[in-house]
């Protein structure tokens, strides 16, 4: 069946019996990643994690059902993860969903497959199963899920509270989800209970919503700067703070760069490449200085590495600030 958010996330808090399994496809990482937290958190804090993953299903298809029926050796609640999920785990699913019985739920993590492919048209269609798209969002679905995620938790939140938890995220669900969740246990907020939330609550709770820092992070990166990537940083630490989101800027800035550098090379102008580009005024100095540094191939291969650490970052859970703040103080000063 095809999930909702909302439906997603009530079945994770208190995974059904009729349910054994949720799908999580799409190239979103760090949301799938934040939705197996949260079903982790309603099995409880003694459940049980068993990790599979799509090469290991390749060659042995039953192993999947054999393991949402299996018992804890402990007696703890038990589920189980599969990561790296391709068509390859198409017959594992069919086994797991017309098992006699199962019992432990599956959650399966499926970036790469396509929406139309029989992995996720077996899932949408079986009414054990729950198949959720996991997506970035475009600038209009980033507003409609922080205020579905707010009206969820009971917040009434303003137009304001709203685009400044979308800016700060850099449209990283699993970051939104969390500033919500954070901004509703300080109000004590409950969708029996609702409260209105504005800009000042989100002061006060020191959110880690840095609007304009995670752009002046990707310049220094971008420009070479160390010094100001260093204080950047600094700047944004903090228990709760992600790193996915300067990442992705990362990621969008080499891919503007490189399209500018291409023109460049052209023969174009660097000022007038700016000027098509719609370079702000503040930022000129540092894109022209990003332009001599960095060659067409270079900015390639940088935007695949910003890509290559958010899988990193994410596979490393607590340590992915360590890996994150490493790969960009490595591309800094690689450009000295």
């Amino acid at each position: 069946m095809k999930a909702t958010e909302a439906r997603l996330n009530a079945a994770l808090d208190r995974p059904p019996a009729d349910i054994r399994l949720f799908l999580l496809y799409g190239p979103d990482e760090a949301v799938a990643q934040a939705f197996v937290a949260r079903l982790a958190k309603g099995m409880g804090v003694e459940a049980e994690r068993v990790d599979l993953d799509g090469a290991t299903l390749r060659n042995d298809a039953a192993r999947l059902a054999d393991e949402a029926a299996a018992l804890s050796l402990f007696g703890a609640t038990r589920f189980v993860r599969v990561t790296g999920v391709g068509e390859e785990s198409l017959d594992a699913m069919a086994a797991l969903l017309t098992a006699e019985r199962a019992g432990n739920p599956v959650v399966m993590l499926a970036p790469a497959v396509k929406a139309t492919g029989k992995l996720v048209k077996t899932a949408l269609d079986s009414d054990r199963a729950l198949a959720f798209a996991c997506y970035p969002p475009n600038a209009r679905d980033a507003a409609a899920i922080v205020a579905e995620l707010a009206r969820n938790t009971g917040l009434r939140m303003s137009a304001a509270a709203v685009q400044r938890i979308i800016r700060g995220s850099d449209g990283d669900r699993a970051v939104m989800m969390r500033e919500v969740e954070k901004l509703a246990l300080y109000l004590d907020a409950a969708p029996e209970r609702p409260v209105d939330a504005d800009e000042a609550a989100l002061e006060a709770i020191g959110a880690e919503i840095a609007e304009g820092e995670i752009g002046e992070i990707v310049l220094a990166a971008t420009a070479g700067d160390v010094t100001g990537l260093v204080d950047g940083l600094r700047r944004m630490q903090g228990p709760d703070s992600s790193p996915i989101p300067i990442l992705r800027a990362l990621g969008r800035r080499m891919v503007t760069l490189a399209e500018m550098r291409g023109a460049v090379d052209a023969g174009e102008g660097v000022e007038q490449v700016m000027k098509r580009h719609r370079v702000f005024w503040r930022e000129e100095a540092a894109t022209a200085a990003a332009m001599r540094r960095w060659s067409l191939p270079a900015l390639v291969a940088a935007q695949r590495a910003a890509r290559r650490t958010e899988r990193e970052v994410i596979a490393a859970g607590p340590a992915g600030r360590v890996v994150a703040d490493t790969f960009l103080l490595r591309l800094a000063r690689s450009l000295r």
